[in-house]
């Protein structure tokens, strides 16, 4: 077996430097008060000796892990399945790592993973947690609160009970959803329907209440639960064909959805746009460039509002530390954009 070279320590540096210990100490964890010549010295030795921090005594001198919870409310293979999972993930990641702090993904796939992740945000693992796809019966916000970590929620919150301090971010689901059925409603289409996505998530609420907005006197027959999945729109697909064999149009809740409602549709000898004309939400490229046809969308920056999250979170948690950042974050509201291909 080959030996393994011991570990450079804080001592090796400071000997290397010809510094005091207390000065390495201060260089490597962030702290004032060392000269400049000093800091470079110190810094040299580091790299040439190959040191590496030990996390968990830096820990204990400057409260900080650099590390950072991310809480996802839905089953593994829901958010390994859902490119907008990883587009989310992606912007949070590239923030994340810009810092310098470490990604620790949670999922919950039912009650007891709640408890479990509640008592790993409480037992001091991670410093902040960013949050997305709850669901309005959720336990997590009040384990989270309990667990007193600096928190950002993706999506505006729809739970009861105090929101006070409460940072989120979102698009705007209810604009963006308006735009699609004016767009549908400009295109000469009646008989427009549409496929919502959970309706225990405040972006499905707010997308039907953006729908409602434009068509006020809808025939109820026109609006069927879906479940922001492909196999939930062909399912709602179906159920609309056989309630309103009439319709022209689909405002589908997200473009997974509008991406099973458009196999139906095939399968059923309905042309797209010229019999049903179809417009998605979230303009997931991967999705939306290759239905067949090309999908009309509403997008939002998914990479950018994890970008964001991270930024204000990590923002968040340097005011708690005590370091001069400005004023509190606070939430923000993304705007959407149609974006116009052949389905309509």
């Amino acid at each position: 077996m080959t030996e393994t070279a011991p570990r450079p320590t804080l001592e090796a540096v400071a000997a290397r430097a010809g510094v005091s210990r207390a000065t390495v100490s201060r260089v490597v964890n962030g702290g004032d008060g060392v000269r400049e010549p000093l800091v470079e010295r110190v810094r040299k030795a580091v790299e040439e000796l190959g040191y590496v921090p030990n996390q968990a005594a830096r820990s204990l001198v400057t409260r900080r892990h650099d590390a950072i919870a991310v809480v996802v409310a839905e089953p593994e293979t829901r958010v390994f399945a859902d490119p907008f999972f990883a587009l989310q993930l992606r912007g949070i990641s590239k923030e994340l790592t810009a810092h310098d702090n470490q990604l620790v993904l949670l999922l919950t796939e039912g009650r007891d993973d709640h408890a479990r992740v509640g008592r790993y945000l409480a037992g001091g693992h991670v410093d902040g947690a960013l949050v997305f796809s709850l669901h309005l019966d959720d336990p997590l916000p009040g384990l989270i609160q309990r667990a007193g970590v600096p928190t950002v929620f993706g999506g505006r919150p729809g739970w009861s009970g105090d929101r006070r301090g409460v940072v989120y971010v979102d698009s705007d689901n209810r604009g963006g959803a308006r735009d699609a059925v004016r767009h549908l409603a400009g295109l000469g289409r009646t008989r427009i329907a549409h496929i919502t996505g959970a309706l225990d998530q405040t972006s499905a609420v707010d997308r039907l209440d953006g729908y409602r907005d434009v068509m006020v006197d809808a025939d109820p027959d026109l609006i069927v639960e879906g479940d922001f999945t492909p196999s939930g729109g062909e399912r709602a697909m179906r159920e609309l064909l056989a309630r309103c064999p009439d319709l022209d149009a689909v405002f589908a809740a997200n473009d997974l959805t509008a991406a099973g409602a458009l196999r139906v549709l095939r399968a059923s000898g309905r042309q797209v746009p010229d019999d049903v004309a179809v417009v998605g939400f979230d303009d997931m490229l991967p999705v939306a460039e290759q239905t067949d046809p090309a999908l009309t969308t509403v997008r939002q920056d998914i990479e950018e509002m994890g970008r964001l999250m991270a930024r204000l979170l990590l923002r968040g948690v340097d005011r708690r530390a005590g370091e001069p950042v400005g004023g509190a974050p606070s939430s923000v509201v993304l705007p959407t954009t149609l974006v116009r291909r052949a389905s309509a």
